[in-house]
């Protein structure tokens, strides 16, 4: 039985990525840092909820201590992501863009990983087949977002496509560092969630089709990736 611990699953593509794995067989750990919505959730899901504020030490220390009194854990999603909008919807650009801004965005998107996968490797270096997988988005693509004709040369905002740049980043080092493990970034594409207010391109249903694709990735699948549903990324 392959167990997944998936961060911010009360919702949006970490919920739908939850039901899809329970469907494959998963246990799944549905992580939230609301433990009303996160209860809720699991239980309509017939996941397992741990409480989990990727921003608080202490509540991942306890995530993981709990994991690890339960069984161990052999699949990480970190899923848990947001994307500061004014009232209007609106992102900062380069000159609006402020510090403060991007250290809130940056405390969620890249420091939450770290977190989370500093505190769960123990466990995932005693699976057979451990894997781990990033939410990026090809906003982090330095490649995309600086070619003027790609829809992500459009993107105003710098706090959320550095902090998914520097996803990538760290996907690559502890892929690097860990070699036993498949360890890629993924990219879901322009999704219907409530970080972008739903004005995405696309369902849920289809955002979390590279998500669950892979967290399913073989022992001899790739690691160190940046993929989409069409293949590879350019970082």
């Amino acid at each position: 039985m392959t167990t997944t611990l998936i961060t911010g699953a009360n919702k949006g593509l970490g919920f739908e990525t939850a039901r899809r794995l329970i469907a494959a067989g998963h246990t799944v750990y549905a992580g939230a840092r609301d433990a009303e919505r996160g209860r809720r959730a699991a239980d309509e899901l017939g996941a397992r909820f741990v409480q989990l504020d990727v921003t608080d030490e202490a509540s991942v220390q306890a995530a993981a201590k709990t994991v690890e009194a339960e069984g161990g854990l052999d699949v990480l999603v970190n899923n848990a992501g947001i994307e500061v909008r004014g009232e209007d919807n609106s992102v900062a650009g380069a000159a609006d863009v402020t510090a403060e801004e991007m250290r809130t965005v940056f405390d969620t998107n890249v420091l939450g990983i770290v977190r989370v996968t500093h505190a769960f490797l123990p466990l995932l270096r005693r699976s057979a087949a451990p894997v781990v997988v990033n939410l990026s988005s090809g906003l982090g693509s330095v490649g995309y977002v600086s070619d003027p004709g790609h829809p992500a040369h459009r993107y105003p905002g710098m706090a959320y496509a550095a902090s998914k740049a520097t996803v990538n980043m760290i996907t690559a080092h502890y892929a690097k560092a860990f070699p036993a493990m498949r360890i890629n970034a993924v990219a879901p594409a322009f999704t219907k969630t409530d970080l972008n207010g739903h004005t995405g391109m696309q369902s849920v249903e289809e955002g979390a089709e590279i998500i669950v694709r892979m967290a399913q990735v073989s022992p001899d699948g790739p690691t160190g990736g940046y993929f989409d549903t069409q293949g590879t990324l350019p970082w």
